[in-house]
């Protein structure tokens, strides 16, 4: 199975250290936090690898090489979303159904390999969280996805959207019908929320961890969990 990392954001919660760093490649416990996730989509056997990134294409190209993956960069040179950064690969994914991944966001072997092992072309994994309102809160009906709504206004205990998702070439289909946001970006859950409506959009609840490399006050927390 093919899987894409989105690697392209400006990390700007976290400055200075992303100044002249990408986000994804921020250093925890000594190895670039991409280095985590790389390696557990080998382990859950991932076999090819595409890395949407926006800058500093040789840090990646460094990363890559120092150690020893395999990895196909391509650069969203325009910051226009998430969308529009998975539509650079639309002849790239084939037929069959493929991961995406968040370049910050970081899942167990365990969890990745049950998104893959589900037998939905669709899946958005879910965390639950005791206050939702920085992320997606997904609603849902029996594991199927009604809904996502971004950053709510209160505070509110759910289950929120954790950046692992599970698509068939289909996706590219409802990426071309979404308008540019309010953000002047083409956004992939503006997709997904298009995409619920006529199909059945697994979602699954992460069983293990989901690690989210959001600020800098997160690191000394991945840092014990990754030790």
């Amino acid at each position: 199975m093919k899987a894409i990392i989105m690697a392209g954001g400006k990390g700007t919660r976290l400055m200075p250290l992303t100044k002249n760093t990408p986000k994804s490649l921020i250093k925890i416990n000594g190895k670039p936090f991409l280095w985590y996730l790389m390696t557990n989509l080998k382990s859950a056997g991932i076999t090819e690898v595409f890395i949407i990134f926006r800058d500093k294409k040789e840090k990646f190209v460094k990363f890559l090489r120092e150690n020893k993956f395999s990895a196909n960069l391509v650069c969203q040179s325009d910051p226009l979303g998430t969308a529009h950064a998975l539509n650079l690969l639309k002849n790239k994914m084939g037929i069959s159904p493929f991961l995406v991944l968040a370049g910050d966001q970081l899942f167990s072997i365990q969890d990745i390999c049950s998104v893959i092992d589900l037998k939905h072309n669709f899946c958005v994994s879910s965390f639950h969280v005791n206050d939702s309102r920085k992320y997606g809160l997904l609603v849902s009906k029996k594991d199927r996805l009604l809904k996502i709504v971004e950053k709510p206004q209160t505070k509110i205990a759910g289950d929120v959207n954790a950046s692992l998702y599970k698509f068939s070439d289909k996706l590219f289909n409802y990426l071309s019908e979404i308008k540019i946001s309010k953000r002047n970006e083409y956004e992939l859950t503006d997709a997904i929320s298009l995409m619920s409506k006529k199909e059945n959009i697994r979602v699954y609840n992460l069983k293990d961890f989901w690690i989210d490399l959001g600020s800098k006050e997160d690191i000394p927390k991945i840092e014990k969990i990754l030790k």
